[in-house]
C-alpha cells in the first residue's frame, strides 16, 4: 500500500512538494512517485492506493481523481491539482468551514496548518473564488470535498509544505483499513446484489435462528446490499426496526436501491468496531463474512456485546464452511482463523459472549452466541 504522489511537469511552476519530497518521505506509508510529464504511467486503479496526492493540473488523472473519491481514498490536491479536485466532484466542491471547536483534519486547527486565503482565513461553506476562466467560479484557496479530499489553490513552501505533506501521510496511515475496505468494494457495489442473489436463501435460513421478536430491534453488521435485511424485518415486525450498517457508502447506496429503506429500516455508514449506537439498543445482531476479515477480532466482539441488550443474540455466518472457502483460495484451513472453535469460543466468553451453537458444515458456517 502506498502514497501516490502524482506530480506537474517541473515547469513552469515549480512543484511545492519537490522539496519534501527530496528531503525524504515522512513516517507512514510508503510515498511512491508518479510524472505522468516524464513517462510514467498512471495507475490504472485503486489497488494498492492508500492515499493521492496531484501537485498540477493533470487532466489525464481525472478518471482516477473520480474514482478515489467515489471510494473516500484520501486526496491531496495542490495548485493546480486543486482545479482538477474541483471538476472530478464535478466543479461543485463544498469548502469545509473550520471552527477551534471543530478543527479540520488536514487543513485547520493552529497548528501551522494552511489557513486559505492570507487575508484572513478560509471562505465559509458556500462561498467560491473568482470565475476560473470557463465559465465556472474557481474553487476556494482551501476548501473539502466529503470528508477525504482537500484543495489547496496556493500550497504552502518549505516547511510548510513538508509539515503539510506528513500530516496528510499520518492521516492517510490513520485510515488505511477504511481506505483498503472502500477501495476493494466501492467498484463492486453496483453488481453485488445480481452476483450473489442466490444466496438470498441461506441468508434467509440463518436469520430464521435468531431468537428476534416483534417490536425488537435488529443490527446487520457489514450489510451489504442488504440480503440479510428483509428476513430481519420480518423477525422485528412492523413494530420493530432493523439497522443495516456498512462501511462503504457505494454498498449502502445498492441496499436502498434493492428498496430496504424505509420505516424502522435505516442505513448506516460506521465502523463496526465503533457504532454510534448506546449500550443495549439492540437485541439481535447478524454478521454475515465479517469477522474474520476484521484486524481485531476480539475488539469488534466486546463493541457488539456493549450495544447489545441482555439477552440479545449474536449470529455469525457465511454461506459456505471454512473449509470450502480455503480451497477456494488455495490454502489449507488456518489453526489461526478466529472462526475456528477453539479461537471463538474463548474470544466470545473474553467478550461477554457465551457460545450457544456452533456448526461448520461444508456448505455453511453459523455461530450463534447469547449475552447472559
Amino acid at each position: 500500500m502506498a502514497l501516490v504522489v502524482i506530480r506537474h511537469a517541473p515547469a513552469p511552476a515549480p512543484d511545492p512538494l519537490a522539496p519534501a519530497l527530496d528531503t525524504g518521505a515522512p513516517s507512514g506509508p510508503e510515498i511512491r512517485r508518479c510524472d505522468p510529464w516524464s513517462g510514467d504511467p498512471l495507475p490504472a486503479g485503486l489497488k494498492g492506493i492508500e492515499g493521492l496526492v496531484l501537485t498540477g493540473d493533470t487532466p489525464e488523472a481525472l478518471p482516477l481523481l473520480r474514482e478515489a473519491l467515489a471510494a473516500e481514498v484520501p486526496v491531496l490536491a495542490l495548485g493546480g491539482g486543486a482545479e482538477l479536485l474541483a471538476r472530478a466532484a464535478d466543479g461543485s466542491p463544498t469548502p469545509a468551514p473550520r471552527t477551534p471547536e471543530a478543527a479540520d483534519p488536514l487543513l485547520g486547527g493552529g497548528d501551522g496548518a494552511p489557513q486559505g486565503s492570507p487575508g484572513g482565513g478560509p471562505r465559509g461553506a458556500g462561498e467560491e473564488g473568482p470565475d476560473g476562466g470557463d465559465g465556472r467560479p474557481a474553487p476556494a484557496p482551501a476548501f473539502r470535498v466529503g470528508g477525504s479530499a482537500w484543495g489547496l489553490a496556493t500550497p504552502p513552501e518549505g516547511a510548510g509544505a513538508g509539515g503539510l505533506l506528513g500530516r496528510f501521510a499520518a492521516l492517510v496511515a490513520g485510515r488505511a483499513e477504511h481506505t483498503a475496505t472502500r477501495a476493494f468494494f466501492t467498484p463492486r457495489a453496483d453488481a453485488w446484489e445480481e452476483r450473489f442473489a442466490h444466496q438470498t436463501p441461506a441468508y434467509e435460513a440463518a436469520v430464521s435462528r435468531m431468537g428476534l421478536a416483534a417490536g425488537q430491534t435488529a443490527l446487520d453488521l457489514g450489510c451489504g446490499s442488504g440480503r440479510a435485511l428483509p428476513a430481519l424485518r420480518g423477525l422485528v415486525g412492523a413494530s420493530g426496526t432493523v439497522l443495516g450498517v456498512d462501511l462503504t457508502p457505494a454498498m449502502l447506496t445498492a441496499a436502498a436501491r434493492e428498496g430496504r429503506t424505509g420505516p424502522g429500516r435505516l442505513l448506516l455508514v460506521a465502523d463496526c468496531a465503533r457504532l454510534p449506537l448506546g449500550a443495549g439498543a439492540v437485541h439481535g445482531i447478524f454478521a454475515a463474512g465479517l469477522l474474520d476479515h476484521l484486524p481485531k477480532p476480539r475488539t469488534a466482539l466486546a463493541e457488539w456485546a456493549r450495544v447489545c441488550a441482555p439477552g440479545g443474540e449474536l449470529l455469525l455466518f457465511h454461506p459456505s464452511g471454512r473449509a470450502e472457502r480455503a480451497a477456494r483460495h488455495g490454502r489449507p484451513v488456518s489453526p489461526d482463523d478466529p472462526l475456528a472453535d477453539p479461537n471463538l469460543r474463548p474470544a466470545l466468553e473474553a467478550t461477554g459472549w457465551r457460545l450457544a451453537e456452533y456448526e461448520d458444515a461444508p456448505d455453511h458456517f453459523l455461530a450463534r452466541a447469547r449475552r447472559p
